[in-house]
């Protein structure tokens, strides 16, 4: 046995009290003598009458240093015969052996991991038992105790059937416990069958060779061909010369070979049949999940259909209403009752800006650069300079409804819209910094002061604190007759227009103080100056009324350069802008 095998050698001692000897068949001779401290040499003595020898020693033990580990049935762990008596600081408290995969718990002592985790409480302390980590240290050291190789073992002589002891016609070689599996898989003494026929009795590794060379149920090579030979070596060598199969030894190899390639790509394939199953499980799941999603996003389309088709029906409503008021007041005008003015007299119209694809909603003007924002049907705003080449300067996209509002704060522009949404942008380089969800129903007006935004939907006026980029909500203005389309604040004062009515809030405390009862149906715009309040109607009529007096409203009649409903209102250095549903801008002047 060499090194390679961590087996420990002694050198052989004289004196021998056993020896053992067997022939076989063939002539070759082997003894082997036991010395008294279970050394041992082999003497093997071939039938040319050449000797070869193998000596080898055990360490000296008698049974009053032999340690006897318990089997271990639950884990089957052979049993372990120590050649020295182990420490007792290497035995667990618990199971009273040395350490099977010792660990330290949390009192600090060291236990077999199965001890551990099976006892409720430490032996030493009485502390509750919780496994922290392997102590490795007194692992290694385990490693290091030299045990007896099992294959020179045998039960003991005693009452305790899991007891064993020293076999002296076993291996005798002691070894590291650490080396243990690589010195026994390789052992001469360990038991093997015949390959040839497991009728054959049993043997030791050792004596496997010699048994080969005699046994008497040797089978072809290439009995898994066919061939039903069974011989001993001499008929095996004169068998192979006439074999039927010997010949095609290397198409046969071909075809194994070919045949185990054959097996490795169907196995392949059952990994790829395999994956894509499982791909075609995931893509099911996903479709699954589409199909709900789908579900859910037609439930969500039927919801929005059935609450436009109510607004639908509510403006249709409020069309036919206004038509009956604007046919009740032509009546009036035709009769006399009221005055009327001619608009041509008071403004006149210095230019038209075109380019939205639908109408003009809402206008909105920045005097520091003499620009006008302008929100459309067609989902835009358009940047318009007023001052040098009256064109359009940039058309912002982000919204995914109509335009309906626009607002300036310092240099912030916000807009909104019929997806209900408010949209913060920065003047200066004309760029979307924000998106904020704002009402239930489409964004009708938007207006700010006092650090303050006012957004109009229906029924409802919120006001949002400006902070940087970001809006909170502070208070929400309810008591509103209808759609909340104009907004205007003057000074202290908050202007609303809905249907027929303009309310005025006091900004300080967002309390309402004046209710001004107008014709002509819903207010869509409205512009405050220092004696006069304007406000734009359904019907193509601009109304002006002296301030708080109750001098009344004056109607200017239609414009008829505007070839549908005024929509939007501004006004900056005496300049008037109109915007209508014929999407076109004018500018008009006195």
């Amino acid at each position: 046995m060499s090194s390679a095998k961590n087996a420990r050698y002694n050198r052989f001692s004289s004196g021998t009290t056993n020896i053992t000897t067997s022939e076989n068949t063939n002539g070759t001779r082997m003894e082997t003598t036991f010395g008294p401290a279970f050394s041992a040499v082999t003497t093997i003595t071939k039938a040319d009458g050449t000797n070869t020898f193998k000596q080898h020693r055990r360490t000296p033990s008698s049974s009053s240093t032999l340690t006897y580990s318990p089997r271990d049935e639950d884990d089957g762990m052979e049993p372990l015969v120590f050649a020295e008596q182990p420490s007792v600081k290497l035995c667990c408290q618990l199971c009273c052996s040395v350490f099977k995969d010792p660990v330290i718990t949390t009192c600090g002592h060291t236990f077999c991991r199965r001890c551990a985790l099976t006892s409720e409480k430490c032996p030493v302390d009485n502390a509750k038992l919780t496994v922290v980590v392997n102590n490795i240290a007194v692992a290694e050291q385990i490693g290091e105790l030299f045990i007896h190789c099992k294959y020179g073992c045998r039960p003991a002589a005693s009452s305790k059937p899991t007891a064993f002891e020293v076999d002296p016609r076993g291996c005798p070689f002691t070894i590291k416990l650490s080396a243990r599996k690589d010195h026994e898989s390789s052992c001469d003494y360990r038991p093997v069958r015949c390959p040839n026929n497991p009728s054959c009795p049993p043997l030791l590794k050792m004596n496997l060779e010699a048994h080969l060379k005699e046994c008497e149920h040797i089978k072809c090579p290439h009995s898994k061909y066919g061939c039903a030979f069974i011989g001993n070596q001499d008929t095996y060598e004169t068998h192979l010369e006439t074999c039927k199969f010997e010949g095609l030894k290397e198409f046969l190899q071909q075809t194994d070979d070919r045949f185990h390639e054959m097996q490795v790509a169907m196995a392949q394939k059952d990994q790829e049949i395999a994956f894509l199953r499982s791909m075609l499980g995931k893509l099911s799941e996903k479709i699954d999940q589409l199909e709900k999603n789908l579900e859910l996003k037609f439930d969500v389309l039927d919801e929005n259909q059935s609450k436009l088709s109510e607004d639908l029906m509510e403006f249709r409503r409020d069309a036919s209403m206004l038509n009956d008021e604007l046919s009740h007041i032509n009546a009036r005008l035709n009769m006399g009752i009221l005055g009327s003015y001619d608009p041509q007299q008071i403004f006149k119209c210095k230019g038209t800006f075109v380019g939205h694809q639908g109408p003009v909603w809402c206008l909105c003007v920045y005097s520091i650069g003499d620009l006008l924002f302008s929100g459309s049907s067609d989902k835009t705003i358009k940047v318009w300079d007023t001052c040098t080449t009256y064109k359009c300067q940039k058309t912002l996209e982000g919204h995914d409804g109509i335009v309906l509002a626009l607002c300036i704060q310092g240099n912030k522009l916000y807009s909104g819209s019929a997806d209900c949404t408010i949209i913060v942008w920065d003047i200066q380089n004309l760029q979307k910094v924000n998106t904020i969800r704002a009402h239930d129903n489409p964004v009708c007006t938007l207006v700010s002061s006092h650090n303050m935004l006012f957004s109009g939907s229906l029924k409802a006026i919120k006001v949002w604190d400006i902070v940087g980029t970001e809006l909170k909500l502070k208070k929400e203005l309810t008591g509103l007759n209808h759609w909340v389309r104009a907004l205007v604040a003057s000074q202290n004062y908050l202007y609303s227009g809905s249907y027929q009515t303009i309310k005025i809030w006091d900004i300080r405390n967002l309390e309402c103080v004046h209710v001004l009862q107008t014709s002509g149906g819903s207010v869509y715009s409205i512009a405050v100056t220092n004696h006069h309040i304007v406000c734009g109607t359904y019907e193509n009529l601009i109304h002006v009324r002296a301030g708080l007096c109750p001098w009344g409203w004056a109607g200017l009649g239609g414009w008829l350069r505007h070839q549908g409903s005024v929509t939007a209102l501004a006004v900056s250095r005496g300049r008037l802008f109109s915007g209508a549903v014929d999407s076109t801008v004018k500018v008009w002047t006195c």
